[in-house]
């Protein structure tokens, strides 16, 4: 891209051709290198925000690169009415990685927990021929924006405008079995959940609350929904964030860094789920699983296991868990109210909102995104390195 146009020239033709559904800072970028992005003036960013979560192998990846850029030149689009090799192996991987046993691939998170919101009232119906079935979310929740997961993602105000939401949607508390259990009826069909709330401000469910929800509906042939979108993929350390726990769900969500920026999704379920939910008609997609979607889950899986992403996290993870803490303590709780997070991806809880410390890092070089107004949320790519921490923190506390 030109550097002959300045970046407020695009901002302004940007604000008068999209629709302004989205507060976005005031930078143009044109490229990425490594754990950096670069604006259309040649200014390096350290970038610890990933594409919200999305881009876990960083810029450089030579495999993924190629990888698309081979399958553009075969063949980018079929459709779902016949196979694609890149599909097969891209399932094959994602089955052997999750330990689930039937994938459908989608087009993003949100259409993810769609599908899996069908197929859990699918499975309902099927035992009781009945349409009144009920769904707990959990307040503080996000699933997406669509109609079905903005039905399920417990913040109001992301939904007052646009009721009447879908119906039969409850909200119990993240951490509180006892509020669960007081919604359970015999028309529950599905509890939905991230195992670690991402825009809710970064909590990791309890070990014992998850394993108490997955009792529950053990108990009561309830589908237990794990929604694994941002958490998932590795950012705690584990592929998906529920084998951290051993607890296994029916149904569970995939996007983010599943396909590292190619758009895509998918949810997968266990066989039990799969013969008896949707069946041939029931659910589509014109682009999901397409070969340049699939090719890009299928090399993302292969390059995770050749770098060994998944302990990267665990030790870069631990450092940056450590290296907050310190950062916690220096500046005291006038100023940092809490921390919390697993591997990649925590937060940082401010006694005041965070616009502004934000936008100072990103005027020094330092991209970081928030979770609610007072939170900095850390999911940079799962490639980071400990002097990567360390650079942050540098420009992280000079900008406090």
């Amino acid at each position: 891209m030109s550097s002959s146009v300045d970046m407020k020239t695009y901002i302004d033709e940007a604000e008068a051709a999209l629709l302004h559904t989205y507060n976005r800072y005031q930078i143009v970028f044109d490229k990425g290198e490594g754990v950096h992005l670069y604006d259309i003036n040649g200014k390096e960013y350290l970038d610890f925000c990933g594409g919200i979560a999305v881009f876990a192998l960083g810029y450089s990846n030579s495999a993924y690169k190629e990888a698309l850029k081979s399958q553009v030149d075969k063949i980018i689009h079929t459709s779902n009415y016949f196979y694609n090799v890149p599909a097969v192996e891209a399932a094959k991987a994602l089955k052997k990685a999750s330990g689930m046993d039937r994938v459908f691939f989608t087009n993003s998170g949100a259409e993810a927990v769609e599908g899996a919101l069908k197929a859990a009232r699918k499975y309902a119906y099927l035992k009781d021929g009945t349409t009144d079935h009920e769904i707990i979310a959990l307040e503080h929740s996000f699933h997406g924006r669509t109609f079905g997961a903005l039905s399920v993602t417990g913040n109001p105000k992301y939904r007052e405008a646009f009721e009447p939401m879908i119906g039969g949607v409850k909200f119990g508390k993240m951490n509180d079995l006892e509020s669960i259990k007081a919604l359970v009826n015999d028309k529950t069909c599905a509890i939905i959940m991230e195992t670690v709330q991402g825009e809710g401000g970064i909590y990791p469910a309890e070990p014992a609350f998850l394993e108490g929800v997955r009792a529950l509906c053990d108990a009561n042939d309830i589908l237990l929904i794990l929604d694994e979108i941002q958490c998932g993929m590795g950012r705690t350390g584990t592929m998906f964030a529920w084998q951290k726990y051993g607890v296994k769900p029916d149904i569970m969500t995939s996007a983010k860094g599943l396909t590292c920026g190619v758009p895509g999704g998918a949810f997968l379920m266990t066989e039990k789920v799969a013969q008896n939910s949707l069946k041939a008609g029931d659910h589509g997609t014109t682009y999901g699983g397409n070969p340049l979607a699939a090719i890009a889950t299928a090399t993302v899986l292969s390059e995770y296991e050749r770098l060994d992403v998944l302990g990267n996290v665990r030790v870069v993870g631990a450092y940056l868990y450590d290296k907050l803490e310190e950062l916690a303590s220096r500046l005291g709780p006038s100023v940092i109210a809490g921390h919390r997070g697993v591997g990649l991806m925590q937060g940082l809880e401010f006694t005041s909102p965070v616009g502004p410390i934000i936008e100072r890092c990103m005027s020094a070089g330092l991209v970081l995104i928030n979770a609610g107004s007072n939170i900095i949320r850390f999911v940079p790519p799962l490639v980071i390195t400990k002097s990567d921490v360390d650079a942050m923190l540098s420009i992280l506390e000079k900008c406090i």
